[in-house]
């Protein structure tokens, strides 16, 4: 018999250790608005530094077109919520590597920010977004040891992938669970929590 108590409020499972390039999934419980059903991206991380990354999964009502006049494409460029610091500033991750002048790589194919201008041309020029470069307004942000108190804690699980051009495709909440079927089958309770219950 299954224990199904266990299976879909079990969230006592290790949850990994972080790094720059990793990727936080946040426990199906967790209700802060920017965080609930969240995926985020590291950024900068450090055992007694400050740690920052970006959410990949929340959709902003914006478009890169209403916020920045240089962008001339026709086709809607969507803008994502990074979250809740800084949402005047905006960020970028790109799967483009040297295409793009500057920018910072966090992991083997995936890079953060880079030469504006360089960005800006790849977008008016048409080529490819999907998987291959993503924008956000504001970012996600920890004091020293807060990242790692919260996973401690069991509020994020901690995940490692190659695949970086799907982190880039994708959204909302089949976004998270496509990230929890990652996890493995100890995760596999996580993904029978919907992101608003009140919808069962």
């Amino acid at each position: 018999m299954i224990d199904f108590d266990n299976c879909l409020f079990n969230i006592d499972i290790p949850c990994g250790t972080p790094d720059v390039g990793s990727i936080l999934i946040a426990e199906p419980f967790l209700k802060e608005e920017y965080f609930h059903h969240a995926v985020i991206c590291v950024i900068d991380y450090g055992k007694d530094l400050s740690s920052m990354g970006v959410v990949l999964n929340r959709m902003t009502a914006y478009n890169l077109q209403s916020l920045l006049a240089e962008v001339t494409v026709d086709e809607p460029v969507p803008v994502y919520c990074g979250g809740p610091m800084s949402y005047d500033r905006l960020f970028y991750l790109h799967t483009l590597g040297d295409l793009i002048p500057e920018s910072r790589q966090i992991a083997d194919s995936l890079y953060v920010g880079g030469d504006f201008d360089s960005i800006i041309r790849y977008v008016n020029d048409g080529y490819p977004l999907d998987g291959y470069v993503r924008f956000f307004v504001g970012y996600s942000g920890w004091s020293p040891h807060q990242l790692d108190e919260e996973i401690g804690n069991k509020v994020w699980a901690v995940s490692h992938t190659s695949d970086y051009p799907a982190l880039l495709t994708g959204c909302e909440d089949a976004y998270w669970h496509r990230c929890v079927r990652m996890l493995g089958h100890d995760f596999r309770g996580w993904r029978y929590h919907p992101r608003n219950p009140h919808a069962n």
